[in-house]
């Protein structure tokens, strides 16, 4: 007869940090100067992650499957108001560097039949067909079904995730300054 094994009692984890304790992705780098700082690029990294996965996950249900973040985002932008948008544009107000990234993505959505192109001169404008538009509504219809009831739609609510918008947008700007000195660093 087999010896029983002994169960050991494991204490839960608990769910949120204790007092004093950071909740980082890498110790290494946690500064003395901001520690908050550290736990601040924790929390947007797996926002980013989940924003992300939102997107391709949105999109699907809004009946289209193989649309990488980026691609949604570029549809999204090229529809925003309704107005032509050159690739310049696109690519400096979505913040992507890599003008290749947004080419493929804008070839892609027009392979789709979700966006048009138009040359004027040297310069071609993109713009969302009827097809696109009409999935951009759909996914804003999934978007309130399934993202929106998580949201009370508070003042005190939508002040703070107005603050949360600013200090990112603040926040981005420092990132791409330390990027430049980086660069020459």
């Amino acid at each position: 007869m087999k010896p029983k094994a002994k169960i050991q009692a494991v204490e839960p984890r608990p769910a949120l940090a204790q007092p004093g304790q950071r909740i980082v992705s890498s110790s290494h780098l946690v500064s003395e100067k901001s520690p908050e700082l550290s736990e601040f690029e924790f929390g947007l990294i797996i926002a980013a992650h989940a924003f992300n996965r939102w997107l391709i996950r949105c999109m699907g249900a809004a009946g289209v499957k193989d649309m990488a973040p980026v691609d949604v985002l570029v549809l999204h932008h090229i529809n925003h108001r309704r107005s032509e948008k050159r690739l310049a544009d696109i690519c400096f107000v979505l913040n992507i560097e890599d003008t290749h990234v947004v080419t493929y993505s804008v070839k892609k959505l027009v392979g789709m039949g979700l966006v048009s192109s138009t040359k004027r001169g040297k310069e071609a404008f993109f713009s969302t067909t009827e097809e696109g538009a009409e999935l951009c509504m759909q996914y804003r219809e999934v978007r309130e079904a399934c993202l929106m009831p998580g949201f009370s739609g508070a003042e005190e609510e939508n002040q703070r995730l107005g603050e949360v918008a600013r200090l990112l947008r603040t926040v981005s700007g420092r990132y791409d300054q330390a990027a430049r000195a980086a660069t020459s660093y």
